[in-house]
């Protein structure tokens, strides 16, 4: 019995030993970790405050992860312009969606347009008044505080500084300006009677509108600017190129089916549309303009 039990057991082993030479083989375990999908921070400066932020730009990225194979994109928000500027211009963020006048400088690091918010009528700066404020023409605000989102805001802030100091005020003597961080705080300390006026942009104004409806209703635009370019799509240039033609082409087609249709009505925006660096470095004029009459720019010579 116990030489019958040896017998079985030398079997078995035996068996187990066999090779490829002898017609079977033993199981194979690669080293080598399973590939796993590439990780893209896409952040977009401070449109609103990050809350806002994400529940009007989540779908959007939802959308690209579900259309795009072997990548993930993140949303990233900011808690403020400085932050978002930072992060971009260290190359940290592989796509974004910056202002005008933070794409023209994001040129500068390496980075490229692919693509820009359509509806550029509605890239204006809008200056809000309270109803009852009894402010006429913009020469009342002279003594008074004036709010805006960021000092580095395009539509929010520059657009309307420069529109106050071309139609009678000098921007930097009769009046305080409070940059307070966010296109809602500058509506709200409107609303509060904290400023005489406050800068931003339709956009932000018509969510205000939709979401607090009694407050908005105190208020009105009192001055608007002439439009410029909208914001833009930017993409690393360290990329791959298929990748950022995949991105740009969602994008640019985004409008032609429901679910984009209605990733776009949250933003709100008609659409989204192909772009390229040329586009965004005509900005250069209003900047030149402005650095001269109202305040000198970061990086730029005078």
């Amino acid at each position: 019995m116990r030489n019958l039990l040896f017998a079985c057991i030398a079997l078995m082993l035996a068996a187990c030993g066999q090779n490829e030479e002898s017609g079977t083989t033993e199981p194979q375990y690669s080293t080598q970790k399973p590939e796993v999908d590439r990780e893209y921070v896409f952040a977009i400066h401070p449109l609103h405050n990050p809350t806002r932020l994400f529940e009007i730009y989540a779908p959007l990225i939802d959308y690209l992860n579900r259309h795009i194979s072997g990548a993930v994109f993140r949303l990233e928000a900011s808690r403020n312009y400085e932050a978002f500027e930072n992060k971009l211009y260290r190359r940290e963020l592989a796509f974004a969606l910056p202002n005008p006048y933070q794409t023209f400088k994001a040129l500068g690091h390496g980075y490229h347009v692919i693509a820009k918010m359509g509806d550029d009528y509605k890239f204006t700066g809008i200056i809000l008044i309270r109803r009852d404020s009894g402010i006429e023409k913009i020469t009342d605000l002279k003594g008074k505080k004036v709010s805006y989102p960021a000092a580095t805001a395009l539509a929010a802030t520059m657009m309307p500084q420069y529109y106050l100091q071309t139609h009678g005020l000098d921007v930097n003597h009769d009046i305080e300006n409070l940059y307070v961080g966010s296109q809602e705080s500058s509506i709200m300390n409107v609303y509060l009677g904290d400023v005489a006026a406050g800068a931003t942009w339709p956009l932000p104004w018509e969510a205000f509108q939709h979401e607090h409806l009694d407050q908005a209703k105190e208020l009105e635009v009192k001055w608007e600017t002439e439009p410029l370019l909208n914001n833009s799509v930017v993409a690393r240039d360290d990329l791959p190129e298929p990748l950022v033609r995949q991105v740009a082409q969602l994008l640019d087609t985004l409008h032609t089916t429901e679910e984009g249709k209605a990733i776009l009505a949250r933003m709100p925006l008609s659409r989204f549309e192909l772009a390229d660096d040329r586009r965004y470095r005509l900005i250069d004029d209003f900047l030149s303009r402005f650095s001269q009459a109202v305040r000198p720019l970061p990086g730029r010579q005078q």
